[in-house]
């Protein structure tokens, strides 16, 4: 699947034609510059390596300064490698948001924003006690029972319980483009999209 390296700018809405009002989600996608080509001689499978975001020189290693000036780019923050592109890429092309057209569908996966330890209710959706009557004074967010009885003495694996939510690696799919402003390198897709605001997207057709 071709796709680009994208950075979430936050969320808006816009209106259709018909008056409706959708929810809509901001990236800057791209440019993004091809700093390896992989082919099936030397490495046994095909797929462009593509960089985006520049960083300083101060705080990338030698490895990735040599890497970089092979490309003749300056060193990326964020690489990844993507396969199925039509066209045929050199070291130093740059794909553009271009690269998308408007009303086509596309895969955008990203990390999820990290919420630190929560509970069950929140973490798993538990519904709680409820009604805090018969002294249920201070159980109406607890787990309640984990285990059995003397058989098998123990708490089952995948006991589903309070521990540290969000921070995973997330896809969502069948996001449909909305619009495409190449002058600002933005794309504009429908719904939500995993990760905080300037976290990087990848954007797959």
């Amino acid at each position: 699947m071709s796709g680009l390296i994208g950075k979430k700018i936050g969320m808006t809405s816009i209106f259709d034609s018909n008056g409706k009002n959708i929810p809509c989600t901001v990236i800057e996608a791209g440019p993004c510059i091809v700093t390896q080509v992989r082919t099936e001689e030397v490495d046994g499978y095909k797929a462009v390596q593509l960089g985006f975001d520049d960083a300083t020189e101060k705080s990338a290693t030698k490895a990735d300064q040599g890497h970089a000036k092979k490309a003749g780019t300056s060193v990326k923050r964020k690489i990844v490698e993507f396969k199925g592109f039509d066209k045929e890429y050199k070291l130093g092309d740059a794909i553009t948001v271009e690269h998308f057209t408007e009303g086509e569908f596309v895969d955008i996966a990203g990390l999820s924003k990290g919420k630190g330890f929560q509970g069950v209710v929140k973490r798993h959706g538990f519904a709680g006690v409820g009604q805090a009557t018969h002294g249920q004074h201070n159980r109406l967010r607890a787990p309640g029972s984990v285990g059995a009885s003397s058989y098998p003495s123990r708490v089952f694996k995948g006991m589903r319980m309070a521990g540290r939510m969000g921070g995973e690696n997330v896809k969502v799919e069948n996001l449909r483009v909305l619009k495409v402003v190449a002058e600002k390198n933005l794309l504009v897709v429908k719904g939500c999209v995993p990760g905080h605001k300037n976290a990087y997207v990848i954007i797959r057709k």
